[in-house]
């Protein structure tokens, strides 16, 4: 298994492979780019460091080092056993840990879906210096707690509670190899261009090893029973934040915008018309741009 990559990059993408023990874990990791200053790419669910193939490039040609992990439980890295593993105060340890092994200078921290979970919560821990932050297609933590009393939101969040129940979720998402979790991103993406068999294959495979989807799912069973293992105070975040989300998110209504800069108020926020919750594979020319440009006019100091 330890030789086993669930991405292997192009030789000439400046991409490589290689492993980082952090928090007791065994992580695996996609590098490129060189120096101290550091861009932290978190995914989400069902994805891997995968989902950040488009914003590498752009990244090291900005003068980054990049490193995406898979976070624990997914692809090649650690699959700790048990609903404790996956709740928040263990999932914002990895990411100060990372940045330890990393030995950077300087952070900016890049994150989608659940990596973006755990990234609103380490930054309001402040468990290390941020220069920057960077969220796509999750609210604010407050935001999501005024959204879930809502209807409108509700309705969307189903499947969280469909995925507290025990093994079931396991057995229909895992059947054909897992086949679904490849189709779900597919189907659920407003232009499928990126998201072909191959790509599917990729998420699949990965979801597929033995024990990946307990852990996968076990992000949303401790969200759910393990949700006093973080503190997050006023949850607010002085770090210069940048939010991109695709308007058509079919899990997350678009009114998870509003509001933030209540407790982020160095924000700036791009919404992406007929673009969906998978916005930086869907439409990476827009969310390179975005990022490009917000990286060149930010050199705001670690807060």
């Amino acid at each position: 298994m330890d030789s086993e990559f669930s991405w292997t990059p192009e030789p000439d993408s400046g991409v490589t492979m290689r492993w980082v023990e952090a928090n007791g874990q065994r992580f695996e990791l996609a590098e490129a780019g060189s120096g101290d200053r550091l861009a932290l790419c978190l995914h989400g669910f069902p994805e891997l460091h995968y989902s950040w193939r488009f914003q590498i490039p752009l990244l090291v040609e900005r003068g980054y080092r990049v490193w995406a992990p898979n976070m624990r439980g997914y692809g090649g890295s650690s699959r700790p056993t048990g609903i404790d593993a996956y709740a928040l105060d263990q999932l914002t340890d990895d990411v100060a840990a990372l940045i330890d092994a990393s030995g950077a200078k300087e952070v900016t921290l890049i994150a989608h879906d659940w990596g973006a979970i755990v990234a609103w919560a380490f930054a309001i821990r402040k468990l290390r210096p941020l220069a920057r932050l960077v969220i796509m297609n999750v609210p604010h933590p407050m935001v999501g707690q005024r959204e879930i009393k809502h209807w409108r939101q509700f309705k969307k969040s189903w499947y969280i509670f469909f995925f507290q129940i025990p093994w079931l979720p396991e057995k229909l998402l895992g059947r054909n190899n897992a086949r679904a979790i490849g189709q779900m991103v597919a189907r659920s993406s407003c232009d499928q261009s990126n998201f072909g068999p191959e790509v599917q294959k990729i998420y699949s495979a990965a979801a597929a090893r033995p024990g990946a989807l307990t852990a996968m799912l076990n992000y949303y069973r401790a969200l759910v029973r393990r949700n006093d293992s973080v503190d997050l105070g006023d949850g607010r975040i002085d770090t210069p934040t940048l939010m991109i989300w695709g308007e058509e998110d079919v899990a997350l209504n678009i009114r998870c915008t509003e509001g933030t800069e209540e407790w982020v108020p160095n924000l700036e926020l791009h919404r992406l018309p007929g673009v969906s919750h998978w916005v930086q594979q869907e439409a990476p020319e827009q969310v390179n741009a975005i990022l490009g440009d917000w990286l060149e006019q930010n050199v705001s100091k670690p807060s």
